[in-house]
């Protein structure tokens, strides 16, 4: 049995606290403690224990920024004690916010004038900056139904089965139906023809997506457009379309410029996208831009004025972080549109490295698109010995997160793993993962069993007897031995 040691007086004068009994101790874990600790042990003591998480900058699931300039880390940890809600009393945080909306609403095409001010919003991250797109729909969409009398108790949208899950929150929280156009094995997104299919009157709007997290492959949002509008005129609706470019909102304009996803299709009236994916800021934000002022309807703005003026607010929270806000007005001035196309422009030549890298060990086929978010989405051709959660688990031992999963409904017997190239994931370590891929290969194939390997082999080689035609039966075979011994013995005798 260990007894604890009685704290002496010298561990008040103790510097490292590894000498001190704090490092004996094991930290609270339900209950706070009845003692403060000193400030060196706090930290040292929570600072050890995070060393057992990931390397961000290897979590290749993720498409989250993990690393950002100096001068930008400054900037948040000198803005990091400001409350963003407190906008009378942060004035310039406000302005810094509302100039960033206006940079990336003339960026996706706003129809609006030179000095003329964007309708828009930072949000946490762009699972809020869904739910308050899909909540104006809502609201519109009802508003509309009871100025005519009819009912307005049964909104629903319609999305692909490739959806983040932040849509299927939506629906539940807020009881709106969502119908769900499924994927198809080799077309893994929402088919557009289908989605205009499910639309009826009720249908609030149809919600296509710019980077798909599965394999980051663009939906055809001009299509959609037009085949909405012809169902519009046919039916009198005006079923319009919301577009979640959470990956693909800072990609298209600096890659794709001649794409057509944005405000310049008359249908989309709201789009959503994620500061902190290729937006190039830490996780916690988001942005929302509406079209016009008639898409975000005046009732669901909030006026309040007990924090020193009358302030407007759209959000599903109060108080925020004002760091983020700032470290993306610092990277849009920062980088410009320059430095955002060649930031984005490397990102896709190291994911094109990667995918012909994979092409070339001839065990996997390439589920992602040239165009599109620069993701690499593969699975294996031969799944008979070991699967893509496998290999997934067995790059976690050299330090890589890639994750494996099911694609979505249409096509779930498809296991997929999955390459976000960040704008931190350089050449060298797109090298690196692929000369760590075939090492795991490699480890994985020396425990197929021999006689597995051997039974392998004359399957293929029935089979290419089979394409060539020339495959004798069970039976022919028998014959034909039986008549080249009968030939050897008739040849022994003669002789």
């Amino acid at each position: 049995m260990v007894f604890p040691k009685p704290p002496s007086e010298s561990d008040l004068f103790l510097h490292s606290n590894f000498a001190s009994r704090y490092a004996r101790d094991s930290l609270p874990r339900f209950s706070m403690p009845e003692n403060s600790m000193p400030k060196e042990s706090a930290y040292q003591n929570i600072h050890d224990e995070l060393q057992l998480d990931a390397n961000p900058k290897l979590n290749l699931a993720s498409f989250v920024t993990t690393s950002m300039e100096e001068e930008c880390n400054k900037l948040i940890m000198e803005s990091i004690n400001k409350n963003y809600v407190d906008m009378d009393e942060y004035p310039v945080t406000t302005d810094l916010h509302n100039r960033c909306v206006n940079m990336i609403a003339r960026l996706f095409n706003a129809e609006i004038g030179e000095n003329e001010t964007a309708i828009g919003a930072g949000t946490v991250g762009s699972s809020e900056a869904i739910m308050l797109a899909g909540l104006a729909f809502k609201k519109k969409w009802q508003n509309k139904r009871k100025a005519e009398g009819k009912p307005y108790d049964k909104p629903n949208m319609v999305t692909g089965a490739n959806v983040q899950v932040c849509w299927e929150k939506f629906a539940r929280y807020f009881e709106v139906e969502l119908r769900e156009v499924k994927v198809r094995e080799g077309y893994y997104v929402m088919d557009p023809v289908k989605a205009v299919e499910m639309v009826d009157e009720n249908t609030i709007c149809v919600a296509a997506i710019l980077g798909s997290t599965y394999n980051g492959e663009f939906e055809d949002v001009k299509l959609l457009n037009d085949l909405l509008l012809e169902k519009n005129k046919q039916t009198g609706w005006d079923t319009p379309i919301h577009v979640d470019a959470a990956s693909g909102g800072f990609i298209a304009p600096f890659l794709y410029p001649e794409l057509e996803w944005d405000f310049r299709l008359p249908l989309v009236k709201s789009i959503n996208v994620s500061g902190h994916k290729y937006g190039l800021v830490y996780a916690g934000i988001g942005w929302v831009i509406w079209r016009s002022k008639e898409d975000l309807p005046e009732d669901l703005v909030f006026h309040i004025n007990y924090l020193g003026a009358d302030q407007p607010t759209f959000t599903l929270n109060f108080s925020k972080g004002s760091s983020q806000i700032i470290a993306q007005y610092y990277q849009l001035i920062r980088l410009g549109q320059e430095g955002y196309r060649s930031i984005m422009e490397n990102c896709r030549e190291n994911a094109m490295v990667l995918k012909e890298h994979l092409e070339e060990t001839g065990c996997f086929n390439i589920l992602s698109k040239d165009n599109g978010v620069p993701v690499v989405a593969f699975s294996l051709k031969d799944r008979s010995h070991y699967d893509e959660f496998k290999i997934s688990e067995m790059l976690r031992r050299h330090g890589w997160i890639v994750p494996a999963y099911p694609m979505p409904p249409g096509a779930q017997h498809i296991n997929v793993l999955r390459v976000v190239i960040r704008a931190e994931f350089s050449r060298t370590l797109a090298e690196r993962l692929v000369l760590d891929i075939n090492n795991v290969l490699h480890e994985l194939e020396k425990h197929v069993p021999k006689h597995t390997a051997k039974v392998n082999s004359n399957i293929k080689e029935e089979k290419d007897l089979v394409e060539s035609g020339i495959k004798k039966t069970a039976l022919e075979a028998q014959k034909e031995i039986i008549a080249q011994e009968s030939n050897k013995r008739q040849k022994i005798m003669a002789a």
